[in-house]
């Protein structure tokens, strides 16, 4: 029960994060972001927020800083649209998992053109 009820605060807590997004906020650092998840700890006290961005390192690094200056604006957006008791402390966190399947979906390419060219190579023979 209390798990259910964690997940479904994370989805409107990743629902109204996004929204903000795309409404803007008003910090020049934060580029393009997309929230990826959102975990809700089961007593409802901290959102882990994941988010990943597009460009480089520092890009990234930016985007972590307005994410991080823009938590009292957003936790207050979140308690006008969610009707609790008390509104999670956020926690911004970088997604590298996209990075992750980037790098395993690489390095299967790079197994599967090895595997074509030395079966072009036996032929050969």
């Amino acid at each position: 029960m209390e798990f259910l009820r964690s997940h479904r605060v994370g989805e409107q807590i990743h629902k109204e994060i996004s929204a903000l997004l795309v409404r803007g906020l008003k910090d020049p650092r934060i580029g393009f972001v997309t929230i990826t998840a959102v975990e809700v700890t089961p007593d409802l006290h901290l959102a882990r927020v994941y988010y990943s961005v597009l460009g480089d390192d520092k890009s990234r690094a930016a985007t972590q800083k307005g994410l991080e200056s823009s938590i009292p604006y957003i936790r207050r957006e979140i308690g006008k649209h969610l009707r609790m008791k008390y509104t999670p402390d956020l926690m911004f966190k970088f997604d590298t998992s996209l990075e992750y399947g980037n790098r395993i979906e690489s390095l299967l390419r790079d197994i599967h053109e090895k595997s074509s060219d030395d079966q072009g190579d036996s032929e050969k023979d």
